[in-house]
């Protein structure tokens, strides 16, 4: 017996720790994307993928190809990609989120082929029938940041860090894990790093992803160490106001008490990160946040974008699978694994769809302040930021926020899909059927086709009828 427990406690010493990489701060974070370069012209086009692994990406990956041929009549081969400004991720959505970000649409054609249809567990423990599996799972996780995070480099990011990012790319990008010990959600942000007085141009990609995609007990969490006295921080006003405002959101009270927590050597020295969907499967809660601290009304839009913005567009791509619980036909159950799986896909799930809700809302009010400051402005800043006054509409802005997920699709298409794992590797089959699911409840998403009959001209409207053909409608947008 003795010896049982001596050799049960060396394997559960055996579970790969991750030591922390992050480097200390020197100066401070810049901007992922300098404003300057952003968002030039009328179109505004924001993404947010959800988790579920390899599922998660195809899916993203159809919705990208679905905007791709949007819009192509009108001569560019890129389609709407070329207005989309900030991507979103969640765990296996984080994957199209970092590559995306990083390469824009270049970095679309050919994905497939380099990564979807490649075995993304290559360098993975994934047998559950391993004493020794079982042990690193309850110790920790079973594998550290050596499989996945080097995959993801070795096949799509070659070592690029946010860095990197800042200086090649013109997208905003959010990559999300979360926070076991804050119960939320971690964005990859500079202002986050501030707070934890680290060098975010120095983190790769890879480990971002790698963060986002750490499924508890298949992975050991991503370590960062949190560098204070090593920077001069100062905290930023809203989170100021925020601990003294009665009417801040909780998901704003909870994210200052994060960036907080951050800065006190006795509370918090290691943040220890897990997958994003434990607190927001979707990756809106950063975009809630940001429109709640803004200071400004034009936020997180610079002022010139703010006045030429028309017409903007968030989709959501949802790629979660409907549950077939067998344990609803019969008195027992569930119970074991079961019992947890269900625990945790039920908490994932009410953060999503409350994550989601919040985001809109906060979307919602944003439009009629937006136009209120855009309204008050005097017409000569407004020919100062435009560039001239010359069919200048104050009131000519429209938000269109909608979600592609798996319910709008035929039941038989549906059914298939819901059978498809949520693993870092997918049959060829599996992978194409998933894209083109993409494909399709993009096309059908409502908002969607709202925000192409949005747009003057007639290049868009085969598009639009061949949308509504598909099961789409024509909706009004949030302002409406």
């Amino acid at each position: 017996m003795r010896r049982a427990v001596f050799s049960l406690l060396l394997l559960l010493g055996c579970a790969p720790w991750n030591q922390p990489l992050n480097q200390p701060l020197q100066d401070e974070n810049a901007p992922l994307v300098e404003p300057a370069v952003v968002g030039d012209g009328e179109l505004y086009i924001g993404l947010a993928f959800s988790g579920g692994g390899l599922r998660a990406t195809s899916f993203a990956y159809g919705m990208l190809e679905e905007l791709r041929a949007a819009g192509v009549e009108t001569g560019s081969p890129n389609g709407l990609l070329d207005q989309v400004r900030l991507v979103s991720g969640v765990s296996g959505g984080s994957i199209m989120a970092a590559q995306f970000g990083l390469y824009g649409p270049a970095g679309v054609p050919g994905f497939r082929e380099r990564f979807l249809v490649t075995d993304g567990e290559a360098y993975m423990v994934t047998s559950g029938l391993n004493p020794l599996t079982i042990a690193k799972g309850v110790a920790g996780g079973v594998n550290g940041r050596d499989t996945f995070g080097r995959y993801l480099d070795d096949t799509l990011f070659k070592g690029a860090t946010f860095g990197d990012l800042r200086k090649r790319s013109r997208i905003k990008t959010w990559i999300n894990a979360t926070d076991m010990a804050n119960n939320t959600p971690f964005l990859f942000s500079p202002e986050t790093f501030d707070a934890l007085c680290s060098d975010l141009s120095k983190v790769r990609l890879s480990e971002a992803v790698a963060a986002s995609a750490a499924f508890p007990l298949v992975f050991t969490p991503i370590v960062l160490k949190a560098h204070q006295g090593k920077c001069d921080y100062r905290e930023p006003d809203w989170l100021t106001a925020a601990r003294y405002n009665p009417e801040a959101t909780a998901a704003m009270r909870a994210h200052a008490r994060a960036l907080e927590s951050y800065t006190n050597p006795e509370e918090v020295k290691f943040v220890k990160l897990l997958d994003g969907g434990i607190t927001d499967n979707f990756g809106t809660t950063g975009l809630a946040v940001e429109r709640a601290r803004a200071q400004v009304p034009y936020a997180p839009l610079t002022e010139e974008e703010a006045v030429k913005l028309k017409r903007m567009l968030f989709l959501v791509a949802n790629a979660g699978v409907e549950e077939d619980y067998d344990w609803t036909q019969k008195v027992a159950g569930p119970g074991g694994v079961n019992l947890a799986m269900s625990i945790a896909t039920s908490a994932m799930s009410a953060a999503s769809r409350s994550g989601y809700d919040s985001m809109r809302g906060e979307l919602r009010f944003w439009e009629a302040e937006l136009i209120e400051w855009r309204c008050a402005l005097p017409m000569a800043e407004v020919r100062r930021l435009r560039g001239s006054t010359a069919g200048w509409d104050c009131k000519d802005v429209k938000l269109f926020v909608g979600e592609a997920s798996f319910a709008s699709l035929p039941p038989d298409m549906r059914d298939a899909l819901n059978k498809v794992p949520t693993r870092l590797k997918l049959k060829t089959s599996d992978v194409d059927m998933v894209i083109e699911a993409g494909r399709l409840a993009t096309r059908m998403t409502p908002e969607f086709n709202g925000f192409l009959a949005s747009l003057s001209g007639n290049a868009v409207d085969s598009r639009i009828e061949a949308g509504i053909a598909a099961g789409g409608r024509r909706v009004m947008p949030l302002g409406n």
